[in-house]
């Protein structure tokens, strides 16, 4: 088998692999098999490997779009040779096509599916979950508005702690209308809503959402009446003279994780039984029908809904409507836990940002006179990954 000279630079996963190179290959049927300096060996189905062909003649230079459909490539395509490049890349010759493909160390063992698990980074397994300030011995992660706004470390800051621990605060934002805005527009893309581009959070006569009274809210996610339900939610807080109103988050995927631990038998019924969520003005009929809790193909949570004011009458089978209520009573109980929540007062120029899928917020109940006027918007998690995914490729560690 062929060796090679140079040793390519990778990352994987964001793991420095530096002088990780090919050591050989061998074509066992309809695979290849690579060999690598330090030990591991990858085994890629040739298919895989024609269909992820990196040439021009495959795929477009500018946009990196693929030019053929997977039933363009030959069924019974194989390897007819393989061979170790002076550069330390592959050269890889595909039959019965003919077709040549060069591929570069860094990508193969960058993409490799045999050392690197399937896609999981918006389920539970890639955050930290938390369970109130104990779980935050160095603090809430918090950062000047005004290095957010300059500084893309200090982005790189404040969005890598929205993706891990569900929420970031910014600090001295100008208590200004539309202010939002401008912060959407530095994460992800707006998601207007029948609310609007924002909308506004004060007690007013004759409200269509308990938001806009002087009410306590329990802890709930927003808008599990959407198909898809925004995946970012932002609140600044512009003016707050009120006595009470202060503002709760607590780790949706974290209650999740103690209810399957505690009660695995409700958790089940919660993952696997779709409920009605309706809100409903002279302007909007909005229904959606999904599980408070939803978990991927490997069974990990990946999102979480949960509005006691928008869960429509229930129809479900005459003998799953006790044990449904027993469960989401216990999902209920542990999300009300004080020890799961954290509470802050926002003061003018505070702004939250939090994953709307994932972290529920609350407000104590106003009790006493004063104006408290917050403006929220909506982003979604796309934007926000796109926007980390950019800034991470531009940024220095």
């Amino acid at each position: 088998m062929p060796d090679t000279s140079a040793a390519p630079h990778a990352r994987v996963s964001g793991v420095d692999i530096t002088d990780v190179h090919i050591n050989g290959v061998e074509r066992p049927g309809d695979e290849l098999q690579i060999d690598w300096s330090d030990g591991l060996s990858s085994h890629l189905y040739a298919l895989w490997l024609r269909d992820h062909c990196q040439m021009p003649e495959s795929r477009d230079p500018d946009s990196g779009q693929r030019f053929l459909n997977v039933t363009d490539i030959p069924e019974d395509c194989a390897i007819a040779s393989a061979q170790v490049t002076a550069d330390g890349g592959l050269d890889v010759v595909f039959q019965p096509e003919g077709h040549r493909s060069l591929f570069t160390a860094d990508w193969l063992r960058a993409h490799c599916y045999c050392l690197n698990g399937p896609y999981d980074d918006r389920s539970e397994a890639a955050k930290r979950l938390w369970a109130g300030p104990g779980d935050f011995p160095d603090g809430l992660p918090v950062v000047p508005y005004a290095d957010f706004a300059a500084d893309p470390k200090a982005r790189l800051k404040a969005l890598r702690a929205l993706r891990s621990v569900g929420f970031a605060l910014l600090t001295g934002v100008p208590a200004e209308d539309g202010m939002v805005l401008r912060v959407i527009d530095r994460v992800g893309y707006l998601r207007e809503t029948n609310y609007g581009r924002l909308f506004d959070v004060r007690a007013v006569e004759k409200p269509t959402n308990l938001a806009y009274t002087n009410l306590g809210l329990g802890a709930h996610t927003d808008n599990p009446y959407r198909d898809p339900v925004p995946g970012v939610q932002m609140l600044h807080c512009l003016v707050n003279q009120a006595g009470g109103g202060e503002s709760v988050l607590v780790d949706g995927f974290k209650a999740a994780a103690i209810l399957r631990a505690d009660h695995p038998e409700a958790f089940d019924r919660l993952a696997r039984t779709p409920v009605n969520f309706r809100y409903a003005d002279d302007r909007a009929d909005l229904v959606s029908r999904a599980t408070m809790i939803e978990v991927g193909p490997r069974g990990r949570v990946r999102t979480v809904r949960f509005n006691n004011r928008s869960i429509a009458p229930l129809r479900l089978a005459p003998a799953e409507v006790r044990p449904f209520y027993a469960a989401y009573r216990a999902f209920a109980a542990i999300l009300e836990r004080p020890d799961l929540k954290l509470t802050r007062r926002l003061d003018p120029g505070d702004l939250v940002m939090f994953d709307n899928t994932r972290v529920l917020h609350a407000r104590t109940a106003i009790t006493q006179g004063g104006a408290r006027h917050l403006q929220g918007a909506y982003s979604d998690l796309d934007g926000l990954f796109s926007t980390l995914a950019v800034l991470e490729r531009r940024t220095a560690p």
